[in-house]
C-alpha cells in the first residue's frame, strides 16, 4: 500500500499556502473597489455564514477514517455506502443552514447588526445569495475529503489551489469592471458550484467502480459515533480559541484586545502551517490500522513527529528571538512594545499545542476519538478559567501566560496518556527517537540567535542579516541532527541540483 506521505504533505501545504498568498495580495484592491462600508458588510456576511457552520456534525472526519480503511481492505462497496451517506448528510445540513440564512437575512441586517440604511437592501440580498453558497460550501467541504481519504492530496490540493487563486482574481476583475458587493458574492457562489462538479468528476475517476447505495446500519452507526466525538473535540477547540478575545475585551478593553489579537494571530498562522503537513497522517494511520500494519505506522509516526517538531521548533526560535523586530517592522513601535512578549509566549504555547497534533491524528486513526474529544473538552473548560485569571491579574500578558500554562498542563498530559495506549508507540521511544534529535540542534541555535539579537541588532539591516544567519544555522542543524541518512542524501542532491541550475 503506497502512502506517499511526503508528496501528500507538501501538496496539502501548498493547497492552503498558495491561495492564502493570492488572497492576501488582493485584499487592498478589494477594499478599494468595494469601499470601506461595503467591505465591512462583506466581512459581516462572511462572518455570519461562518457562524452558521456550527451545525456541521463533522462527518468528514469519520468518512475519511472509514474510506481509508475500506480502501486499504479493497471493500469498494462500503466506500460507496460511506460516500453516499456523507453526501446526503451534508446536503441536508446545507439545506437547513441555507434556509436559516435566507429566512433570517432581513432580520440580521436590519435588527441585529449596524448596517447603514443605504446598504441594507444590498446586504440583505447578498446574505440571501450567500445562503446558496453555504449549501454548496457544505457539499464542497465533504467532497474534498474523499480524495484525501484515498491519500490523493495531490488531487484535492490542485483543485484547492486552482479555485483558491481563481476566485480572488475573478473578484478583482468584477470590481475593475464596476460591479459591487452582490456580484462579488455571486462569483464566489458560482465558483463553489463549479468546484463541486469538478470534485465529483475527480472522485469518479479515482473510484471508477463507485456505486452509491444506502449504508448498512453498522456503517451508519460507525460513522455517526466516530463523528460525534470528533465534533465534540472541534467545538471545544473553537470555543477555547475565541474565548480569550471575549475575556480580554470585557476585562482589558478593545485597545488591549487589538494588541493581543495581532500577536496571537501571527503566532497561530506561523506555527499552524505545519498542521497541513501533519494532516495526511490521519488517513494513513486509518489505512495502516485497518490492515494491522502497526510496526509500519510506528516508524512513520516517529519520523513524521521528528520532522514536524523540528519545523515547529525552528519557527518558534525565529518568532521568539525576533518578536520585537517582527512587530516593529510589520506593524509599528507601539505594537512592538505592547505585543512582543505576547507574540513570544503565544508562539511557545502554539508550539506545545502542536506536539499533540500528530498523536491526536494517530489516536483518531486508530479509532479512539473519545479520548481526544474528552481531553479537548477538559482542556477548553480549564483553559478558559486559567486565561481569565491571567487577564484579571496581568492583562494581555497574563492571557498569553495563561495559554502557555494550559498548553503545558494538558498537552503533556495527553501525550503521556495516549502513547502505549491508543497510539502504538511507547513514550520513551517518542522522546528518544523524535524529540531528542530536535533538541540537540535547535537549542544551540536559539542561544546563539538570542545573543546575536541582543548584541548586534540595531537596524533593519542588522535584523535581516542575523535572521538569515539564524535560518542558515537551523537548516544546518536539521540536516545534521534531524534528517534520516537516506533523506539527507536526497535533500543534498536536490540542493546541489538547484545550485547548479542557478549557476
Amino acid at each position: 500500500m503506497k502512502l506517499r506521505l511526503a508528496s501528500n504533505a507538501v501538496a496539502n501545504l501548498l493547497g492552503a499556502l498558495v491561495p492564502s498568498l493570492v488572497a492576501l495580495g488582493t485584499v487592498p484592491v478589494v477594499v478599494r473597489g468595494l469601499g470601506d462600508a461595503s467591505y465591512g458588510v462583506y466581512s459581516l456576511v462572511t462572518a455570519i455564514v461562518g457562524y452558521f457552520a456550527v451545525i456541521d456534525i463533522n462527518v468528514t472526519a469519520g468518512s475519511v477514517k472509514f474510506i481509508a480503511g475500506f480502501s486499504a481492505r479493497k471493500e469498494h462497496a462500503r466506500i460507496g455506502e460511506t460516500v453516499f451517506f456523507g453526501v446526503i448528510i451534508y446536503a441536508l445540513l446545507g439545506v437547513v443552514g441555507a434556509l436559516g440564512l435566507f429566512g433570517s437575512a432581513h432580520f440580521l441586517v436590519t435588527s441585529v447588526f449596524s448596517v447603514p440604511a443605504a446598504l441594507a437592501a444590498e446586504a440583505t440580498a447578498t446574505l440571501q445569495l450567500a445562503a446558496l453558497g453555504f449549501f454548496l460550501g457544505q457539499l464542497q467541504n465533504y467532497l474534498q475529503s474523499v480524495p484525501q481519504a484515498l491519500m490523493r492530496y495531490d488531487v484535492s490540493s490542485r483543485l484547492e489551489m486552482l479555485f483558491g487563486v481563481a476566485v480572488p482574481l475573478l473578484t478583482v476583475l468584477v470590481l475593475i469592471n464596476g460591479y459591487g458587493l452582490f456580484e462579488v458574492v455571486l462569483v464566489r457562489v458560482a465558483a463553489s458550484a463549479v468546484h463541486c462538479l469538478v470534485l465529483w468528476r475527480a472522485i469518479r475517476r479515482l473510484l471508477p467502480d463507485l456505486v452509491l447505495r444506502w449504508p448498512a446500519r453498522a456503517t451508519r452507526h460507525g460513522l455517526l459515533s466516530f463523528s460525534a466525538w470528533s465534533v465534540l473535540s472541534r467545538f471545544a477547540s473553537l470555543s477555547y480559541a475565541h474565548a480569550d478575545k471575549l475575556i480580554i475585551g470585557a476585562l482589558a478593553g478593545v485597545t488591549a484586545l487589538a494588541y493581543f489579537t495581532v500577536a496571537a494571530t501571527l503566532a497561530n498562522r506561523v506555527l499552524g502551517l505545519t498542521y497541513r503537513l501533519s494532516g495526511v497522517l490521519f488517513p494513513a494511520a486509518s489505512a495502516l490500522a485497518a490492515n494491522g500494519e502497526l510496526a509500519r505506522l510506528d516508524r512513520l509516526y516517529l519520523k513524521a513527529t521528528r520532522y514536524v517538531v523540528f519545523l515547529n521548533a525552528a519557527m518558534l526560535v525565529l518568532v521568539v528571538v525576533f518578536a520585537h523586530q517582527i512587530l516593529l517592522y510589520w506593524m509599528n513601535a507601539q505594537f512592538a512594545r505592547q505585543g512582543a512578549l505576547v507574540l513570544a509566549v503565544m508562539a511557545a504555547s502554539q508550539f506545545v499545542d502542536s506536539l499533540t497534533s500528530l498523536p491526536s491524528l494517530v489516536n483518531d486513526g486508530m479509532g479512539h476519538p473519545r479520548v481526544s474529544g474528552m481531553f479537548a473538552v477538559v482542556r477548553a473548560c480549564a483553559g478558559v478559567l486559567i486565561v481569565w485569571l491571567g487577564v484579571a491579574r496581568w492583562g494581555i500578558d497574563g492571557a498569553a501566560w495563561g495559554h502557555l500554562a494550559a498548553s503545558l498542563l494538558f498537552s503533556l498530559a495527553f501525550i503521556g496518556y495516549v502513547h502505549g495506549r491508543t497510539v502504538p508507540t511507547a513514550l520513551r521511544r517518542l522522546l528518544l527517537r523524535a524529540y531528542a534529535p530536535t533538541l540537540y540542534g535547535v537549542l544551540g541555535v536559539a542561544v546563539l540567535a538570542q545573543i546575536a539579537e541582543r548584541l548586534f541588532v540595531r537596524t533593519a539591516f542588522d535584523f535581516v542579516f542575523v535572521l538569515a544567519a539564524t535560518v542558515a544555522l537551523l537548516f544546518g542543524a536539521g540536516m545534521l541532527f534531524v534528517l534520516d541518512k537516506d533523506d539527507r542524501v536526497v535533500a543534498w542532491a536536490r540542493v546541489k541540483a538547484c545550485l547548479g541550475q542557478l549557476a
